[in-house]
């Protein structure tokens, strides 16, 4: 049921994505609710579960927009891997650290970017990226977040609870 519901939220989330959140831009930078999501399940369900969020995530990105076979799906992975690994120590019912992990994966999103695009282009102004690209795309992010999360969350709250059911845990 987990797997089930998993992807249908990337999926879900890949068409919304591509389609509907592209027309709420503010002033050509729009929210990467897919970032948000595996951010997210890396830290409802560890590193594990996240890397497997990060890896599908980035293969159906890296399918249909990706020039770089492999891209997304290390950048998704990296960043799922290193936020899961911190999922033992904080309570999911506090919105305020993946608020700051989302802002953390997507400055660090955003600034292996501009890298790639300094280092393939050679063009690159990074005033211009900090202030037109970086924070925007930082703020946005962070504000999409909650919620995101808060349904997340739910779902897999719903989830456990099912879980806990069938296999008579706790």
């Amino acid at each position: 049921m987990r797997i089930l519901v998993t992807a249908l939220t990337i999926l879900i989330n890949f068409i919304l994505q591509t389609t509907l959140f592209q027309h709420l831009a503010i002033q050509g930078i729009f929210p990467n609710t897919a970032l948000i999501i595996v951010v997210s399940y890396a830290l409802l369900r560890g590193s594990k579960e996240g890397c497997i969020t990060g890896i599908c995530t980035g293969l159906l990105f890296d399918i249909f927009f990706g020039t770089t076979k492999g891209y997304y799906f290390l950048l998704f992975l990296g960043i799922s891997y290193f936020i899961g690994k911190s999922q033992k120590n904080f309570y999911r019912e506090n919105y305020l650290l993946p608020i700051i992990f989302c802002t953390i994966a997507a400055g660090a999103y955003e600034f292996i970017h501009f890298s790639t695009e300094l280092i393939l282009r050679k063009d690159g102004n990074l005033l211009f990226f900090i202030l037109k690209v970086f924070l925007p795309t930082i703020v946005y992010n962070a504000i999409v977040t909650v919620p995101i999360y808060r349904v997340l969350f739910g779902i897999n709250e719903w989830l456990e609870l099912k879980e806990k059911y069938r296999y008579r845990l706790f």
